[in-house]
């Protein structure tokens, strides 16, 4: 360790922040005796980065004594705001002390004062001793403290991701010094630690002030130069305010602390105490990595476990066995494209490998994959389509580690084997990045570690099965694995597999016409500023617009003007110009991200094979990329066009599409249980019709006018999103007042509406998740979060993750269904791509008419509802013809 290094800790602040982060985790994170021991996990992870950083030779974590402090003596609402301790929390901070004394680290509370005042105290003292200082926190209060011996480092997010505040990243961040950051703080108050400074003064306007006049006492000496203005009007009257905030925000370096700054020395750890904690607390990555020292590897490195394993032959005899495990590797995100690596088979206790995956056509190895024992694998579609490309028609897929680790944990959408296995505590194996880079090709090491890694995979799939597996129950989420997620993985596989026909030569006739307009458009940009420029150069086109145009400035970016999408749209009805600019973006994308994009990645046999992303979203919507066939842009003619190249196999065939009508707002229908909503898809009305009569307190439908109906789609999906007044009056261009009475109205008429948006916020604040119908769970650690933005948003997520995600679930349903269908009746159809909440399907001519009947009534009949699922259908010789 370096010498003269002292490092000081915020102990409740970080204990908060690694409560949080592990949050979603808490049921997981629990000792056999029933303790929740998230905390304690996430600030020891914090703790080895640290060390390892600062590597300090003096220590010491500073608590909080109690709430009663010289502070709420001065003002009895300090803090008074704040929200209760979670118990669970609470709980867990005596065994973070004991963590730090088995450590040979000094905890330390001092009753009457604040854990920020211990440590400006010990910061004072150390620099004075001629220490270097590091302070750690997840509060912005202690950057005061920052001096050229003493840097402050803040958690950003989780408790890893810190931000270094010295004297000057804090002048650069705020405008201010340190010791200014006091006054900066005076002046505005600080509603977190609930003390007010001067009305509606913010941090942009106390910066300024601190800046021009040094400090509050400064502020209030040169009152009498200020012109009259609300601000000095608001400074005369809260005078008193400012003072005291100073007060209450300046840290007491001071404090009468007993320990000296040489009984903060680190002392040898007790590696039998620490044994028997991590023991005790279940942690058995720390207990595998403690050395001879009793710390934990600080930079979190894994040792890959040795594992016995043959390296595979055609002469190879395998086993016969009723389940194995199998590996198939990929290098490379598209794996319809990707290069094959190699391949792992578990069968009983024997594990295969080799680097030759044209092996697994030879008799034995096929004979195994395409029979009928049970498979365990890392990624079922994956594997599928891998499989696929080599020849091969695997059966029996039946067990998927990503899917199940997906569904216990949503909020980690990591594709990489190793980096999930470290979530359930299983070390043995590296992630993929540490193996072979961050290249944009396989850097394949030495063939001994190359297949150690491949039998590691393997191993892993099966070791964490009955874990996965018995998380997935005790979420009642078993039924929504093996119901839903895998069957419907086979169906993606399927759908990935057979590829959408696409017409090349539209797509090459398309881009020229695009080309063409692009052209015209550019000449017409030019005459309208009087100049040629780079219009696609922000910096130019604020130049044209801002300056040689004189347009208003809408915003400013740190490199010079705006000219985003919102900030145009508000000047288009100012100048020509802007109105062809926007035209011209819209065509560029279309033809580069578009028209160009979809040349690029039509394969050999003339057709696009998108991937599905079955465990990217939390809400368990699938998302397409390579190409992203869900967001070719519809709302230009130019962009539906483009539809017209994706057509069906057979020349006189057809493009099916089955859309579901309204199905969120359905869903939200049926969950909330509101009668008046639930009638109105009962008796076949339209919905947004309805809903206008509702707002607007109309009699008849025959009142609603096309401006009301959309007002009132705006509110109903607006609600469903938990959109604010604030929010609405922006998205229809009316006042606030009149998007409050809106919704007031719409709460009015559908009231049940508004229970079960209290009803999911309030589960969500004890259960830390929201689920959907079919107990899909949406984790929301911001829900409790003391910042209102953060806070508000995961309010609103817990309001909609329950109706995106239930609709989500509802077409995957339908897809299973479709399939089966489709097997049963022995048709040629194939479904090709789903759009949300649309299928599309690739029929012979022969086979329309039993299409059109069978597919809107599988859909319709996917789940049963308190209201009726409706699905509409077109078709055409085209997918544009489609729709």
């Amino acid at each position: 360790m370096a010498d003269k290094k002292l490092l000081l800790i915020d102990g409740n602040s970080v204990a908060f922040r690694a409560f949080y982060a592990l949050y979603r985790q808490l049921d997981r994170f629990q000792n056999p005796e029933g303790l929740h021991t998230n905390a304690i996990y996430a600030f020891k992870n914090m703790l080895d980065v640290i060390l390892k950083q600062e590597k300090p030779s003096h220590a010491l974590v500073a608590f909080d004594a109690g709430k009663t402090t010289f502070r709420t003596r001065m003002f009895k609402e300090y803090k008074g705001g704040r929200a209760k301790t979670p118990s669970e929390l609470l709980e867990q901070l005596p065994y973070i002390k004991e963590l730090l004394a088995d450590l040979g680290i000094k905890s330390y509370e001092l009753p009457d004062y604040e854990a920020d005042d211990i440590i400006g105290t010990y910061s004072k003292k150390g620099q004075e001793a001629g220490f270097q200082v590091a302070i750690f926190s997840g509060d912005k209060d202690l950057t005061q403290l920052a001096t050229d011996k003493a840097t402050v480092y803040v958690t950003k997010s989780g408790v890893t991701d810190l931000e270094a505040y010295t004297p000057e990243h804090m002048k650069e961040v705020n405008g201010v010094t340190p010791t200014e950051f006091i006054d900066m703080k005076a002046l505005m108050g600080d509603n977190s630690d609930n003390y007010p400074g001067v009305t509606k003064v913010g941090p942009k306007t106390a910066s300024n002030l601190i800046r021009k006049y040094g400090s509050v006492e400064g502020v209030y000496e040169h009152l009498d130069d200020m012109k009259k203005s609300k601000l000095k009007e608001n400074l005369i009257n809260d005078k008193d305010k400012a003072f005291l905030a100073k007060k209450l925000a300046t840290i007491n370096c001071e404090s009468p602390v007993e320990p000296e700054i040489a009984d903060l020395k680190i002392e040898a750890t007790n590696v039998e105490k620490l044994r028997s904690f991590y023991e005790q607390m279940n942690f058995r990555r720390f207990l595998a990595e403690l050395d001879d020292s009793g710390l934990a590897s600080a930079s979190g490195e894994v040792e890959e476990k040795k594992v016995e394993y043959e390296v595979a032959t055609e002469k190879t005899q395998l086993p016969e066995e009723a389940e194995i495990s199998f590996y198939l590797g990929m290098f490379g995100e598209n794996y319809h494209t990707a290069d094959f690596t190699g391949f792992s088979l578990k069968i009983g206790e024997k594990v295969y490998v080799s680097s030759d995956v044209n092996l697994l056509l030879t008799k034995p190895y096929k004979e195994l994959l395409e029979g009928s024992c049970h498979k365990n694998v890392f990624d079922l579609k994956k594997t599928l389509v891998g499989l696929h490309r080599l020849g091969i028609k695997a059966q029996h897929l039946d067990y998927d580690m990503l899917l199940a680790s997906y569904l216990v944990n949503n909020e980690n959408n990591s594709n990489d084997l190793g980096e999930i296995a470290h979530l359930y505590d299983y070390y043995q194996i590296k992630s993929d990045v540490d193996i072979y880079g961050k290249g944009k090709k396989a850097a394949i090491p030495d063939e001994e570690i190359f297949f150690n890694h491949l039998a590691n995979k393997v191993v892993a799939i099966e070791a964490l099965k009955a874990e996965l597996l018995k998380r997935l129950k005790e979420h009642e989420q078993d039924d929504l694995y093996e119901t839903i997620e895998l069957p419907v993985a086979h169906v993606l596989a399927k759908m990935e597999i057979t590829g959408l026909k696409t017409e090349a030569r539209i797509l090459t006739e398309q881009g020229a016409e695009i080309g063409t307009k692009l052209i015209k458009l550019e000449s017409d940009i030019y005459d309208l500023a009087g100049e040629k420029f780079n219009i696609n150069s922000p910096k130019q086109l604020g130049q044209i617009l801002f300056e040689k145009m004189q347009l208003p400035v809408i915003k400013k970016t740190k490199t010079g003007y705006s000219t985003s999408v919102d900030v145009l749209e508000q000047l288009k009805s100012q100048a020509p110009i802007v109105e062809k600019i926007l035209q011209y973006r819209q065509l560029a994308k279309l033809q580069s991200t578009y028209i160009k994009g979809l040349l690029d990645v039509i394969q050999p046999d003339g057709r696009v094979h998108t991937r599905y992303q079955q465990t990217l979203t939390a809400t368990g919507r699938l998302s397409s990329v390579d190409p992203n066939l869900q967001n070719i842009p519809v709302r230009l003619d130019e962009g539906k066009k483009i539809r017209k190249a994706f057509v069906p196999t057979d020349n006189d065939g057809y493009i099916f599409s089955c859309d579901y009508s309204q199905v969120e707002l359905r869903v939200l229908a049926h969950v909330s249980g509101d009668e008046n909503m639930q009638e109105a898809f009962k008796t076949g009305y339209d919905i947004h019709a309805h809903t206008a009569m509702k707002i607007f307190h109309l009699d008849s439908p025959d009142e609603v006018t096309p401006n009301m109906r959309r007002h009132a789609k705006a509110v109903n999906f607006g609600i469903v999103y938990g959109i604010s007044d604030y929010g609405l009056s922006k998205n229809l261009g009316i006042s606030r007042k009149q998007a409050k009475e809106f919704i007031d109205n719409y709460f009015e008429q559908y009231p049940k509406i508004k229970d079960y948006m209290d009803k999911e916020i309030n589960f969500a604040r004890e259960n830390g998740y929201v689920e959907t119908i079919m107990h899909r769970r949406r984790y929301l650690p911001d829900i409790h979060a003391k910042n209102f933005n953060v806070r508000s948003f995961a309010e609103r997520t817990a309001i909609n993750s329950p109706i995106q995600g239930g609709a989500a679930d509802i077409i995957k349903i339908a897809m299973i269904n479709m399939q089966k269908k489709l097997d049963e009746l022995n048709l040629k159809t194939k479904m090709l791509i789903q759009v949300h909440d649309e299928l599309i399907f690739d029929v012979p001519a022969d086979e329309l008419e039993t299409i059109k009947k069978i597919v809107p009534e599988v859909m319709q009949n996917a789940v049963q509802l308190d209201v009726p699922l409706i699905a509409d259908a077109n078709w055409g010789h085209d997918w544009y013809e489609a729709k």
